[in-house]
C-alpha cells in the first residue's frame, strides 16, 4: 500500500483586478503595475510584466460566466513550457466599475492545444474542502465548471480558443 502525499493546504487564494489605477494585486499582496487592461462584455484582458523567475511576461483573460481564468506566460528562455494555457477555476466577479475579484478554487487545467486538457491539483481541492476552507456547494460547482471546459475543449480539437469562440468570447493575446 502506498501512502498519500501530504498536501499543503491554504486559503482560496484572492486576487484584485483595479481597472482605474492599473493594478493587479497579486494573492501576496503584492501591487503590480497593468499594462493592459481591456474589458469585453463577457470578460477582463490583462497583460502585465513580471518578476518571476520562469515567465517576464503574464496575459490573463478573466472569464466570470464561464468560472475560468485563462493565463498565458511568456517564459523566460531555457525554462520548459508545461502548457500553452494555464487555466484557473473559481469566482470571478466584477465588485465595482473598475475592480474584479479573483478567487482561486484548486483546480487547473493545463490545455497542451492540440493535445489534451490536463485537471490538476484535485488533492488541494478535497484537501480544502476536508479542511473547512470551501463548502460543499462551491466544491460540486468547481467541478462542474472545470468538467465542462475540459468537454468543450476536448469537442474544439483541445482549444480553448476554439471553444471560446463558439460561446461568442475571442480571445486575443499579445
Amino acid at each position: 500500500m502506498t501512502q498519500a502525499s501530504t498536501v499543503h493546504v491554504h486559503p482560496p487564494k484572492i486576487e484584485y483586478f483595479d481597472v482605474a489605477a492599473r493594478t493587479n494585486t497579486d494573492p501576496k499582496g503584492f501591487v503590480r503595475p497593468v499594462e493592459v487592461y481591456r474589458e469585453e462584455p463577457w470578460g477582463l484582458y490583462m497583460g502585465r510584466h513580471s518578476d518571476h523567475p520562469n515567465f517576464h511576461y503574464l496575459e490573463s483573460w478573466v472569464l466570470p460566466e464561464l468560472s475560468l481564468r485563462a493565463t498565458k506566460f511568456h517564459h523566460n528562455p531555457g525554462v520548459e513550457r508545461w502548457q500553452d494555457v494555464y487555466v484557473d477555476v473559481g469566482s470571478f466577479t466584477r465588485e465595482s466599475a473598475t475592480l474584479w475579484k479573483s478567487v482561486d478554487h484548486y483546480l487547473d487545467l493545463l490545455v497542451r492545444t492540440g493535445r489534451e486538457v490536463e485537471l490538476v491539483d484535485i488533492d488541494e481541492l478535497l484537501a480544502a474542502h476536508a479542511d473547512g476552507l470551501l463548502g460543499a456547494a462551491d466544491c460540486q460547482a468547481t467541478i462542474e465548471h472545470a468538467t465542462a471546459a475540459i468537454d468543450g475543449m476536448a469537442a474544439h480539437g483541445h482549444s480553448l480558443e476554439a471553444w471560446l469562440a463558439t460561446r461568442g468570447m475571442t480571445l486575443t493575446w499579445r
